[in-house]
């Protein structure tokens, strides 16, 4: 174990020099800035804070401005004629040019509740529309997790078979020397030489699979993938357990962002029920308004010249009957909340899967990194024994070979199983409704 930490000492060190060296958080931060998800859940957060605003402004009058001008044709003058007057006589002139000014108010009174539910909705809404980025956020972080801890995994295992080249380097070499001294054979140099080229071919293959992981991390993060990014590994904690699954899943229940992001919808389908069920009361408007025009109506006989008058009342709309209009849109709102309603139980249903299978994965990396750890240990052990009896020609080269194998398997197991462990645990986590970043 000793030589596995002063790996991750070297691992650590090996990066540190790069340009582009980032911390886990850091790598988050990049992801949560460049992603498009969360672009799209923030303008949807925008949207529904600007929803309220519309619904509040409808609470307040309504001031409208009209202004017009119309040139008419020219016609007789309205005239009469009196018995025993020879000439009519000529009530007033026609005026030609009409210019109109109208400034008008208009409060609602009362609009069937419709204005109180569509505000309420929009608060759920926008409530929703919050936890929904909550969510989101959660989602982009999980995505990067995983391809942060892959690079991780691809970068050590390398390491590892760096190792594993020098060492076979080291014995070829000293095979070598046996033989000038007749104490290894041909046949020793060639199962050296072949399993030195061996590892030459996995040095290539981890080295081709750092760059590959390292383009999914760019790339998950909203990064050009030709960037040179390097990762900072802080040590993983791997003391962390969970026992009681049941406990869990009550957690999972109360905190997933996407539950309550659910049942805020379902409150505002709920509302919008009750503002379409609006349409069957009347709306009352108190409304008023000031008239200045040439000429003015109100005015008899019409004078050819600018006049204000203004005016205020009470106004009644009710409509009677509309042929099943409002009632297609109820039935469309309430089948509208019984979706909401079976998406939160089908909700509540897969995370109670998922938190339990996420917990068992946990449970058994954290076995199975008991075991790899115990197993490297050997495998170190084992290739220091072997080592000594092929110096002293109790083993073969074959053994030496198994040995080297051996170390670099139990290896990689162990580096798998610790990013599996890691892994394992952020899910869980995650489907805890936690925050992961």
């Amino acid at each position: 174990m000793k030589k596995f930490f002063i790996i991750i000492f070297l691992l650590s060190a090996s990066i540190s020099w790069s340009q582009k060296t980032y911390t886990l958080k850091e790598v988050i931060d990049i992801g949560f800035g460049n992603s498009k998800d969360l672009k799209i859940s923030n303008s949807k957060l925008v949207s529904s804070n600007a929803k309220i605003d519309e619904v509040n402004s409808q609470f307040l009058p309504l001031v409208t401005f009209n202004a017009g001008y119309t040139r008419y044709s020219d016609v007789t003058p309205f005239e009469i004629k009196l018995p025993n007057f020879p000439v009519p006589i000529k009530l007033y002139d026609v005026i030609l040019n009409n210019y109109n000014m109208r400034l008008s108010v208009q409060q609602p009174l009362f609009t069937g509740f419709r204005l109180r539910s569509l505000k309420n909705s929009a608060q759920y809404s926008n409530t929703s529309s919050e936890l929904d980025l909550v969510k989101d956020k959660n989602d982009v972080a999980i995505n990067t997790h995983i391809a942060f801890w892959n690079l991780y995994k691809a970068k050590l295992i390398k390491i590892y078979i760096d190792d594993i080249v020098k060492i076979n380097e080291q014995h070829l070499t000293d095979t070598r020397n046996l033989m000038n001294h007749g104490l290894a054979t041909q046949g020793d140099i060639l199962k050296l030489e072949v399993a030195f080229s061996n590892a030459k071919l996995q040095q290539i293959d981890a080295q081709n699979n750092i760059e590959i992981a390292r383009i999914v991390l760019n790339k998950t993060i909203g990064l050009p993938i030709s960037d040179n990014t390097d990762i900072q590994i802080d040590p993983i904690d791997t003391s962390s357990y969970y026992n009681n699954v049941k406990e869990l899943s009550v957690e999972g229940k109360n905190n997933r962002a996407e539950l309550k992001s659910l049942q805020y919808k379902i409150s505002a389908a709920q509302e919008n029920i009750l503002a379409t069920r609006s349409a069957y009361y009347p709306n009352v408007f108190l409304t008023g308004g000031y008239t200045f025009a040439q000429p003015n109506q109100r005015y008899q006989p019409p004078l050819n010249q600018f006049k204000g008058t203004w005016d205020v009342g009470i106004n009644l709309n009710w409509t009677l009957l509309n042929w099943g209009n409002t009632s297609a849109q109820i039935v469309q709102a309430e089948q509208n909340l019984v979706q909401v309603q079976t998406n939160l139980e089908q909700l509540k249903e897969n995370i109670e899967v998922e938190i339990n299978q996420n917990y068992l994965n946990l449970k058994f990396a954290k076995e199975k990194l008991g075991v790899a750890q115990l197993a490297i240990s050997q495998a170190q052990e084992n290739l220091r024994m072997t080592e000594d009896k092929y110096k002293s020609q109790i083993a073969t080269s074959t053994d030496i070979i198994d040995a080297q194998n051996a170390l670099l398997q139990s290896s990689t197991n162990y580096t798998n199983a610790l990013v599996d462990y890691q892994l394992s645990k952020i899910k869980l986590e995650k489907s805890l409704g936690r925050r992961i970043y």
